[in-house]
């Protein structure tokens, strides 16, 4: 129910999957392709997320969050800019460029799930950003360390 909704809200022709883990060992709630137009959402990881961002996985927080995870994934989808700073993160070969190309990605799909979601889902959605994009962050201000040091 939850992604019939999200796809209807969206208007997204992306092919939604469900699977169990994500292959190869990484804490991973959903995976965009862009080659297939479909989406993955990993439904133990996401309850492992629940767990560690919010202490419990209880059947509510977990729909939540699967709807947060969706929501995000279907930016990706939805991003007409997707194509064009995945090359370009392809064809740096500047660590600090493309850790900020690669931001920029998560924040426009965040920004799209920012819009396609409740009001009553923006306090427990910040929380899921500010836990995503902190990785990013954090290697885009150690690689401008380093850059400010040489």
């Amino acid at each position: 129910m939850i992604v019939k909704q999200l796809l209807k809200q969206s208007g997204s022709q992306a092919q939604i999957r469900l699977k169990h883990r994500f292959p190869g060992g990484r804490n991973v709630g959903g995976k965009y392709s862009i080659s297939d137009h479909s989406v993955t959402l990993y439904l133990y990881e996401i309850r492992k997320q629940c767990r560690i961002m919010f202490g419990s996985a209880s059947l509510s927080l977990c729909k939540q969050l699967l709807r947060i995870v969706l929501a995000h994934e279907l930016g990706h989808a939805q991003d007409p800019q997707l194509s064009e700073l995945s090359d370009s993160m392809d064809a740096s070969e500047s660590l600090l460029e493309r850790s900020r190309l690669a931001l920029q990605i998560e924040e426009n799909a965040w920004n799209y799930a920012r819009q396609l979601l409740p009001a009553a889902s923006m306090e427990m959605l910040e929380v899921v950003v500010g836990h995503s994009l902190s990785a990013y962050r954090e290697v885009i201000a150690e690689e401008q360390a380093r850059q400010y040091i040489a």
